[in-house]
């Protein structure tokens, strides 16, 4: 599975961006996704997840309320909406796939890798 990330930019604290993740994969609907992120000098760490079918979804505290993770399986692609960002939301961030339809928040979980794409927000 090959998986393009897009849609990262600079924006304003408070201001919204969308990312998406098309995905190159036969049955899109059988891999949960995933999206992490990773700053300068951490670790990669978990944002939100969507389950095969995108009936289950699960994000990390740092992001309730604010992120919205999301699919269209006719388009083999998801998305994540992030609206009111933070300037410590800024990093690299990364869609991801595994196996199966139950959504899933650890990296070692992942078997597929975007390539990244940065999102700056500034104060």
């Amino acid at each position: 599975v090959q998986l393009q990330a897009s849609g990262g930019g600079l924006v304003q604290a408070g201001g919204s961006l969308r990312l998406s993740c098309a995905a190159a994969a036969r049955t899109f609907r059988s891999y949960a996704m995933s999206w992490f992120r990773q700053a300068p000098g951490k670790e990669r760490e978990f944002v939100a997840a969507i389950s095969g079918g995108g009936a289950s979804t699960y994000y990390a505290d740092s992001v309730k309320g604010r992120f919205t993770i999301s699919r269209d399986n006719a388009k083999n692609t998801v998305y994540l909406q992030m609206n009111s960002l933070k300037p410590e939301d800024t990093a690299v961030y990364y869609c991801a796939a595994r196996s199966g339809s139950a959504y899933y928040t650890q990296t070692y979980e992942s078997d597929y890798w975007g390539q990244g794409t940065q999102v700056t927000v500034s104060s």
